[in-house]
């Protein structure tokens, strides 16, 4: 959708973003086809059908945000803003807006995935924390001894993946809670001497930590929706023990 801003046809899914776009609609062909069994009258398969349809949205515009913000990334060429043309000004705040929401998306995207696989494996993850991370999930599945396999898979991304994701949700956590990521910059810039220029931060490095979060999110998607799909993982909540008073006789 968004590459019609530089006048280019509509992206083509291939690689780790397509495995994952996959992975999700064939954990959707198991799903409504349960749902078509019996109505699904629990609405537990309709639940997780609409968080998988929302998750295949959400990923799309984090390839969106990611392709948009490297582009307008490529026409910043100057490192202090008091250097740019207007032109190139205008650029810089696109890139900035959509590295924002690609950072966003990561971890909302992380979030909705962690409730899918709580729901579908029966985790009760909201008795550890009410509102809980992908990451709380992971914990509890190991707690728990839970899919041992899927987990060993899922903890070895997190691992390789831990420093972009550390300063992606840094950066995120910074933009929601506090001041916006290029504020703060420009106020730490200001402090060590009022006299000097101000410098961008490094887009190149913010970029390739995008990029990486953006893998990681691909890879445990596919991880979680081909178990899911394989292993028909969708637990019935466990029905209530009644004891029984005897009669008395």
């Amino acid at each position: 959708m968004l590459r019609m801003i530089f006048g280019e046809e509509p992206r083509k899914d291939e690689g780790l973003l397509k495995d994952a776009m996959n992975a999700m609609d064939k954990y959707l062909v198991y799903l409504r086809q349960e749902i078509a069994k019996d109505g699904d009258p629990n609405h537990r398969y309709r639940q997780l059908e609409i968080w998988t349809v929302g998750l295949k949205t959400s990923l799309d515009e984090l390839e969106q945000s990611l392709y948009v913000a490297d582009r307008f990334a490529d026409r910043v060429t100057k490192a202090y803003q008091a250097e740019m043309s207007e032109n190139e000004l205008d650029d810089y705040y696109r890139h900035v807006y959509f590295y924002k929401n690609g950072f966003i998306r990561v971890f909302s995207i992380l979030d909705k995935v962690g409730n899918v696989v709580d729901d579908a494996l029966f985790l009760e993850t909201e008795k550890i924390k009410q509102r809980f991370s992908f990451f709380t999930v992971l914990r509890n599945m190991e707690h728990k001894k839970v899919a041992q396999g899927l987990f060993n898979r899922l903890a070895v991304i997190k691992e390789e993946y831990r420093l972009p994701l550390q300063h992606l949700r840094k950066r995120r956590n910074t933009e929601i809670h506090h001041m916006n990521t290029e504020m703060q910059d420009d106020l730490w810039q200001r402090h060590r001497s009022l006299k000097e220029k101000l410098k961008l931060e490094n887009i190149d490095e913010h970029m390739e930590d995008l990029r990486q979060g953006f893998v990681a999110v691909c890879r445990i998607l596919v991880e979680i929706f081909a178990y899911l799909e394989r292993e028909r993982a969708v637990r019935p909540k466990p029905k209530r023990h009644v004891t029984r008073r005897r009669k008395s006789t």
